[in-house]
């Protein structure tokens, strides 16, 4: 029996019970009902149950259903409109700026350095990481993982990401293995060249379809992804059935919206809106249009401290993800030891799910200040934080890689992304870096 990952329902009712607790809505009779009935928490990692499961598939899609008609509390619109009266410091909309080709060539060897660097580590928690790192003296983090000198007991405890360690560890890198955390920019870059600035949510539903294969679509992407081909209609493709809608997708699929517009984070943010509300709501629309913010800061701005301001600036000041960053980086502007920073944002989210936006946004955020733009400090502090370490290296990468203007040799990967998606296997990042240029330019 096939048991597909994130999508089936008897797997979703328990990762909709603690989204229903993070949102503020009273679900304990459903809970009690769906627990009496032999359902399950969410599980911790995992996206699939055991096969026996699949019993509770009815009752699983009522309970579905009768969660999503309990609205939440919280004042967390998804409307742009509602967004942006929400910001009081919304950034006015920006003139077209002149931007040094080299920032732009940074920015995509940032995110495939810090994807790299977090692969083989992914879903091995903050310990874990640590000890690795410390058993073959690369602790603190300044280079890639190895398995070399690695001790058994410490390998058995802490095991690699089965996919990504045979192409992710330093004797086995050639080249930047595929990855959705780099297939998103790709397909961002792809909208933007078919439909130009006006694409609208549907070019991009219509472009997945197309070109992304459903396997390599996980959590609310998945989900969605199941959603359009059920006839689901977006923006309902990121609420039906959908308890990953404030998980971290949204925000890996950001940056090229950032990349052009420099200098202007209102349009950037905008543009990753229009992405997000496919698969997304609240905060996790919130975290692409922060990452989108950022990335346009990122290709003209001259401090970490400034990039982070200008994401804040489009992030609904009421909403949780505002406040978690806000906390985040006064703490990374204020503690000398980043170990420190990252034991508060622990104690702060540590029952949240590891690949939730909040966190990993937060993270994201502290890594960056407290950096203070050196690029191997931040993609580090963001892959030793232990939580989505592909995704938020990515992410922490591109944006120190534009600041620099560039990545230090020893991050530097041979110039060949591999890639499912048509015509794009192969392609190397200084030709992607000219394409983004010219949209800018569009």
């Amino acid at each position: 029996m096939i048991r597909l990952t994130w999508v089936q329902p008897e797997d979703l009712v328990g990762h909709e019970l603690r989204q229903a607790a993070e949102d503020g809505r009273d679900v304990r009779e459903i809970a009690e009902r769906w627990h009496a009935a032999g359902g399950h928490d969410a599980p911790p990692r995992a996206g699939a149950s055991e096969p026996g499961a699949a019993r509770l598939r009815r009752l699983a899609e009522l309970l579905l259903d009768e969660l999503a008609a309990i609205p939440s509390p919280l004042d967390e619109p998804s409307d742009l409109d509602a967004i942006v009266a929400a910001c009081p410091d919304w950034p006015s909309a920006a003139g077209r700026r002149d931007v040094d080709p080299a920032r732009v060539l940074g920015a995509w060897q940032g995110r495939a350095a810090g994807c790299v660097l977090g692969k083989p580590v992914e879903k091995i928690p903050r310990a874990g990481i640590r000890e690795i790192a410390e058993a073959t003296g690369n602790w603190p983090i300044r280079g890639w993982f190895t398995a070399k000198g690695l001790p058994d007991d410490v390998a058995r405890r802490w095991p690699w990401n089965r996919r990504s360690a045979v192409n992710s560890l330093a004797e086995n890198i050639d080249g930047i293995p595929e990855d959705d955390d780099l297939n998103y920019p790709l397909l961002a870059l792809s909208v933007l060249e078919r439909h130009g600035r006006g694409f609208t949510t549907d070019d991009v539903a219509k472009l997945w379809l197309d070109e992304l294969p459903a396997g390599r679509t996980f959590t609310a992407e998945r989900v969605a992804y199941r959603n359009l081909l059920d006839g689901v209609e977006p923006p309902a493709t990121a609420t039906y059935r959908n308890p990953f809608r404030e998980w971290i997708g949204a925000l890996i699929r950001a940056d090229v919206y950032g990349w052009v517009n420099p200098g202007d984070p209102a349009t950037a943010a905008e543009y990753a809106w229009r992405d997000a509300r496919l698969t997304h709501t609240a905060n996790g629309i919130y975290g692409a249009m922060f990452t989108a913010a950022m990335c346009a800061a990122a290709l003209v701005a001259t401090s970490a401290a400034e990039v982070v301001d200008a994401g804040l600036s489009v992030v609904p000041r009421g909403s949780r993800l505002h406040e978690a960053v806000r906390l985040a980086a006064a703490d990374a502007a204020r503690e000398d030891d980043f170990e420190r920073v990252v034991d508060l944002l622990h104690e702060r989210h540590g029952a949240v799910h590891w690949v939730h936006t909040i966190h990993n946004a937060a993270l994201i955020a502290a890594t960056l200040i407290h950096g203070r733009g050196d690029f191997t400090a931040t993609i580090a502090g963001a892959v030793a934080g232990g939580w989505d370490t592909d995704s938020a290296g990515a992410t922490a990468g591109s944006l120190a890689g534009a600041l620099n203007g560039g990545v230090p040799e020893r991050w530097r990967l041979r110039d060949a992304l591999a890639s499912s998606l048509t015509g794009f296997d192969g392609v190397g990042l200084g030709e992607l870096a000219a394409r983004t240029q010219e949209m800018m330019a569009s």
